[in-house]
């Protein structure tokens, strides 16, 4: 019994056959372009136009927070302690540094009470730390995905940061106890923790796709990130106070209070501690200007590196 498609019309083709491209040989004078029109062939990776992958992004909103959440559920699931370690971690970390710089470099002039102020600046610093790090792996590490399925490829940066986000939460439960057990307690100032963290969410999410895409085609980031990050975290005032070391130097005292990490750890810091806030009055240093800061650095970050990230957006997963 005869198929229908290779029955031939007067003309001489198949019934709905696809007529052979032009050739290469140049003696088609149709280009590619027409004839991919004339067959309403479309490329599979183009990038779509800004709004609409804004929107595409914004609908895959509930895969992007399950993504994160599976991601951060089997991050520790082959350790003993399992979750403990998203607070284990910073913890260690803040005693030795502690030991480091609290106790042998005596480091913690013009401070009243160092532990919650080291606490704070390591917890807070991490998910800067963490969430550049991850988006640096958020690309190269799911080609199997990206290559698979076709989805905005900016959902990976975001859902990584998302998985630092939520440790970030468990570890400000722990923050919240230390700092009450050194003596504070609930003010109307903590209120502002939910600001300035919102505000360094969308810095690290900017940030993050920024570095998605240098990660994404040459790896040798992954490699360079932690020394860079490293430098980073020396300079942000996480173990000094920046208004006591910046005296009689103004051009770097500006400096380092520009610094986005240096932003989003003191805007903690006077939103929770209120012995910190005393320190830096005896000091005659104001942090009302941080927001503002704080708020610029989010707005360019996010903006510049969706742009960035976006610019890129059909190389993802070739080659």
């Amino acid at each position: 019994m005869s198929h229908p498609e290779r029955l031939s019309p007067p003309g001489g083709e198949p019934v709905g056959a696809i007529a052979k491209p032009p050739s290469p040989n140049g003696k088609s004078s149709e280009s590619l372009a027409e004839f991919a029109a004339r067959y309403g062939l479309t490329q599979s990776a183009a990038r779509p136009p800004l709004g609409r992958y804004i929107r595409d992004v914004w609908q895959r909103r509930t895969f992007i927070w399950n993504f994160a959440s599976s991601k951060s559920m089997s991050m520790y699931t082959s350790s003993r302690l399992g979750q403990l370690w998203q607070v284990l971690t910073p913890l260690l970390n803040a005693f030795i540094y502690y030991l480091i710089f609290g106790v042998l470099l005596q480091q913690k002039r013009g401070v009243t009470d160092y532990i919650p102020f080291l606490v704070t600046g390591v917890f807070v610093f991490s998910f800067c730390q963490r969430s550049m790090i991850a988006g640096a792996k958020s690309i190269g590490n799911n080609l199997s995905l990206i290559r698979a399925l076709h989805f905005p490829r900016a959902s990976l940066p975001f859902a990584f940061v998302i998985v630092e986000l939520q440790h970030l939460l468990v570890a400000m439960g722990v923050l919240v106890v230390i700092v009450v057990g050194f003596g504070e307690l609930p003010t109307w100032h903590w209120l502002l923790l939910v600001p300035a963290l919102l505000m360094q969410l969308v810095f690290n999410i900017g940030a993050s796709l920024v570095i998605a895409r240098m990660g994404a085609f040459v790896r040798d980031i992954q490699q360079l990130l932690p020394f860079i990050l490293r430098t980073w975290f020396y300079a942000s005032g996480i173990f000094f106070m920046t208004a006591e070391k910046t005296k009689g130097h103004p051009l770097i005292g500006k400096l380092l209070e520009f610094n986005p990490g240096s932003v989003y750890v003191e805007l903690v810091r006077t939103s929770l501690l209120g012995s910190y806030r005393s320190d830096l009055a005896r000091q005659g240093w104001t942090h009302h200007h941080l927001w503002l800061y704080g708020l610029g650095w989010a707005v360019v970050a996010f903006m510049g590196g969706f742009w960035y990230f976006y610019r890129a957006e059909e190389r993802y997963g070739r080659g």
